[in-house]
């Protein structure tokens, strides 16, 4: 089948985070199956999702992986000409959710599954598909932790994100939290006997900014990207029931979005200790008040090196190529992390499409895509060099 013809496929799949992914993941396992992969499903605990593992050719270790994820983002809220599950070409493009991010890869590596079952392998060819990656890259931790204990072994892996074809080689990591702060209620004409909630959140986000304007001022640089530092980020502050109640309860979610070579835990412990520090005089006299820190998700970033062997596997096949990096996250990270396996992310389409309505990709990125995997794939079937 034809990238086109199983893009369209996929995109018909609603395969929306807050859904079940069974029905895409069953599809792409099939489809797999029948050309020669051997495929296991790797359920989450709910049973409700599953990740796909699906390997071709010699059972060595040196083989090439290609990583994407099945799930997308959601529409409600959108104003699209078509609907955003069928896919529709004009001018060029064809437009469906998922198109960019990230079909568009998943179906080139589908066909591209087709045309190496009718090669002979000298190194094995694994295709990696997670769920829940656009909330948070949750769903691979669980494949990674399968792959590793079972003893899985590849030479490169290629992360198909949207990159234009071009091999990222960083990008930063992230870690979401959040700071539960405990007052005590009362009328707000007594304001002053109680302990206002608000006001403790109101600290953590100044300490949130206190650790900003530090990493600005003697933070780690990389120039590669557009804000060159790591930064910390306060996104959502929730408190307080009524204007004359004294809040008993207020939150704030904030984020680090961090170089791959800092770490984010010690910027999150630097945060919580300049918020305890700012709420000391504010909860003395309040028992059982204060602000609780939780994290909540976290992925690390990517810094692959100039000479790694999946860059040099990248420019083997597109020499003239430039490496860069991305402010968006991926699970790239995860592979180095979990499998120490080097790993660069290209795939076909611009991310600035990615979630947006009427998403698209361009054929030409699509053919594009195609090309590159096919001679990637060659090089697994001649000397299985990567």
């Amino acid at each position: 089948m034809e990238t086109l013809a199983l893009l369209e496929k996929l995109v018909a799949f609603p395969s929306v985070s807050a859904e079940s992914n069974l029905a895409i993941a069953t599809f792409c396992r099939d489809h797999l199956s029948d050309l020669g992969f051997s495929c296991r499903l790797v359920p989450d605990a709910t049973g409700k999702k599953a990740n796909l593992i699906a390997s071709l050719g010699p059972s060595s270790g040196d083989g090439l992986v290609l990583s994407g994820h099945m799930d997308v983002v959601p529409v409600e809220g959108q104003v699209w000409t078509s609907d955003p599950f069928r896919l529709t070409q004009r001018d060029g493009r064809v437009h469906g959710r998922g198109a960019t991010d990230m079909k568009g890869f998943l179906a080139s590596a589908l066909a591209v599954a087709e045309k190496a079952s009718r090669l002979k392998l000298a190194r094995p060819l694994h295709i990696a598909l997670s769920h829940d990656e656009e909330i948070g890259c949750v769903g691979v931790r669980g494949l990674l932790d399968d792959l590793a204990a079972n003893g899985f072994r590849a030479a490169v892996a290629l992360v198909g994100e949207p990159t234009g074809m071009h091999p990222v080689i960083g990008h930063k990591g992230k870690l979401a939290a959040r700071a539960t702060c405990r007052g005590v209620p009362g009328h707000s004409s007594l304001a002053p006997l109680f302990l206002n909630a608000i006001h403790l959140a109101c600290e953590v986000v100044g300490a949130i900014r206190d650790v900003q304007a530090r990493l600005v001022e003697n933070g780690r640089r990389d120039t590669a990207y557009a804000v060159p530092y790591s930064t910390t980020h306060a996104g959502i502050i929730r408190g307080g029931d009524a204007l004359n109640v004294v809040a008993t309860e207020a939150t704030v979610d904030f984020e680090i979005r961090h170089l791959a070579e800092d770490d984010a835990r010690i910027l999150f412990e630097e945060i919580v200790s300049l918020a305890q520090t700012r709420i000391a005089s504010l909860v003395e006299g309040f028992p059982d008040t204060g602000v609780d820190f939780a994290i909540r998700n976290a992925y690390p970033g990517l810094a692959t090196a100039e000479n790694s062997p999946a860059l040099a596997f990248v420019r083997d096949i597109l020499p003239e190529a430039p490496a860069f990096k991305v402010s968006f996250g991926t699970e790239a990270g995860l592979y180095v992390e979990k499998l120490a396996l080097p790993t660069v992310v290209i795939g076909p389409g611009d991310m600035a499409q990615g979630h947006q309505p009427d998403e698209f990709i361009t054929l030409d990125q699509l053919a594009a895509c195609d090309a590159f995997l096919e001679q990637a794939v060659q090089k697994l079937a001649s000397d299985g060099s990567v």
